[in-house]
């Protein structure tokens, strides 16, 4: 390994205490460790099976959030607690008072406010904060499909996006929430990610001389342009051959016969675009706040460009949004009472937030190293309970809550769980407790996630489009899984997913719905203490990477 310096410490000092800190007191003596654990910890940023997460989350995964000034209280722009004084357009202008204001925190005080509007939050370091998500309640009595109106499926057909995309409280910056708008209105798909089509919508900063996957440190052909604490897109093209494709699968034999030509969704997501944050930057040797997470070749034309302005430092805080409890949509049909959700952000956060009665719980589109932490999903049963979809990486969800349904689930409607999907990457699952729900890949080829330390009542179905190609890619890790109704179904993916690790799960078994894998041969899959996951050491996959690599910090 090279001797190149991160967070202050050099590579090699890095590891040599993690191993001291992973191996000591911190989580498990050498000889309670899972061999994986063992063989990850000599090389965490190169390991074949098990990602590097140890930075996923708002500011590397920062266990504090930032604290922002109160610079508003929403009754002093004319929010009523009262339940039937429409609160929306109060609350929206506080937001946007303290967006012009550079930022700050709104509050909103103990009670019900109704809201007849979406919540938007368009300008960075905003952040709406409640007295605590049992004290304050934003009721929600419109959908979005009232509110915006309808659009089809970007893929053709009469399919409601409202089923993956948007919430009543919307984090996105105000160019793109202003986009989407006007492209409903022309009954124009309104496209979601860090750039669109268009090429004014970005620029190339400069070329990326090749990388190894897990580098810190990159060699650029210029970098005038570039500036420490500058967040920018690393874009990486498809050759015809779909060869990228087939690293992101972990290469080999069958990744090489696949067939991708007709996978038209999945195709649809490449270029591959990772945003982060420049560390240092010194001549043109750049560092990034991340290890790279995949090779730099130079088949993929690797370049850092710019990418319509981020939403960052943002955050929605002690609330619970409660939407009627009408019953729910048949599959695909959701009106759009959906939760949260974050679009093209960065390093924002939602903490102690609970959603009621929703089609679609909390969502990640293109949004990446946010944190949501201490959020619950409860009524009468949801769709997506959480989605992560567009290219969304290196993001955490921690102590996480899906309660059971208040309500049977009406006919031909379809139950996800935690979802992932759309070449996102990188995201931690971590201390969750689903009541249902089941670990769902929507394809479109996510790889390099985890699951960990997480309780499932595993009753719901996986989705995705044929188009979209293969369920997962390389580097899938579930770690210390308790499956409480031994059912298999997407938990157990030492059969399905290539280069994956499947470590401390119960005994299962598959029932309603038997996957095979995408890719022939070999899998170069992991499984370890099956049927043990009280035994495995470390207990959280993620703590345990976090301790890795803080040692000395």
């Amino acid at each position: 390994m090279s001797h190149r310096t991160v967070m202050g410490m050099t590579r090699r000092s890095l590891l040599g205490s993690a191993v001291t800190v992973a191996l000591g007191a911190g989580a498990a003596s050498a000889a309670e460790a899972a061999p994986l654990w063992r063989e990850f910890s000599r090389t965490p940023f190169t390991h074949p099976q098990i990602p590097y997460v140890g930075r996923a989350g708002c500011h590397g995964g920062a266990t504090r959030f930032p604290r922002r000034r109160v610079v508003a209280d929403v009754r002093d722009f004319g929010a009523v607690a009262d339940g039937t004084t429409d609160s929306a357009p109060a609350i929206n202008r506080a937001l946007a008072a303290a967006g012009r204001a550079g930022g700050g925190t709104v509050t909103i005080p103990p009670g019900t406010f109704r809201v007849d509007d979406v919540i938007r939050l368009g300008h960075s370091n905003v952040v709406l904060k409640g007295a605590g998500s049992g004290r304050t309640t934003l009721y929600a009595t419109k959908n979005l499909t009232e509110l915006i109106g309808t659009y089809g499926s970007r893929y053709g057909g009469d399919k409601s996006s409202w089923s993956w995309a948007g919430g009543l409280i919307w984090l996105a910056p105000q160019a793109r929430w202003e986009s989407l708008v006007a492209a409903i209105r022309t009954r124009a798909w309104p496209f979601e990610g860090w750039t669109g089509n268009r090429r004014d919508e970005w620029r190339t900063l400069t070329a990326v001389a090749p990388a190894r996957q897990g580098s810190w440190t990159v060699t650029v052909a210029d970098a005038r342009s570039l500036r420490p604490g500058a967040l920018v897109l690393l874009r990486l093209a498809d050759d015809a051959d779909h060869t990228l494709l087939e690293h992101m699968c972990g290469g080999g034999s069958g990744p090489e016969a696949y067939f991708w030509d007709d996978k038209t969704k999945l195709t649809s997501y490449v270029p591959y675009e990772w945003p982060v944050r420049i560390s240092r930057v010194h001549g043109r040797k750049v560092t990034l706040e991340r290890p790279l997470p995949l090779d730099l070749r130079p088949e993929w034309s690797p370049q850092l460009t710019t990418h319509v302005p981020e939403l960052s430092g943002s955050a929605v805080v002690g609330l619970t949004l409660e939407a009627p409890d009408v019953p729910q949509q048949q599959h695909l049909l959701d009106k759009g009472h959906n939760g949260v959700v974050l679009q093209c952000a960065y390093d924002c956060w939602v903490d102690d937030v609970t959603v009621r009665h929703v089609d679609n719980g909390f969502g990640l589109v293109a949004a990446s190293a946010c944190t949501l932490r201490r959020t619950r999903v409860a009524g009468r049963g949801s769709h997506h309970p959480y989605f992560c979809r567009e290219g969304s990486h290196d993001n955490l969800v921690e102590d996480f809550t899906i309660e059971e349904r208040t309500r049977p689930a009406p006919a031909n409607t379809q139950l996800h769980g935690i979802n992932v999907e759309g070449l996102s990457s990188y995201n931690v699952w971590s201390r969750g407790d689903m009541r249902m729900g089941t670990f769902d890949s929507h394809r479109g080829l996510p790889f390099a996630n985890v699951r960990t330390d997480i309780t499932v009542h595993n009753n719901g179905r996986h989705g995705g489009d044929a188009s979209a190609g293969p369920l997962f890619g390389a580097r899938f890790t579930h770690w210390n899984v308790r499956v409480t109704n031994g059912r298999a179904g997407l938990v157990k993916i030492d059969g399905l997913a290539p280069w994956s690790a499947t470590v401390g799960i119960d005994e299962v078994r598959e029932f309603d719905q038997i996957d095979v894998p995408d890719f022939t041969g070999d899998l170069h899959t992991r499984l370890e203490l099956y049927g043990s996951p009280g035994a495995v050491r470390p207990r959280n996959l993620y703590e345990a990477q976090r301790r890795l690599r803080g040692a000395g910090r």
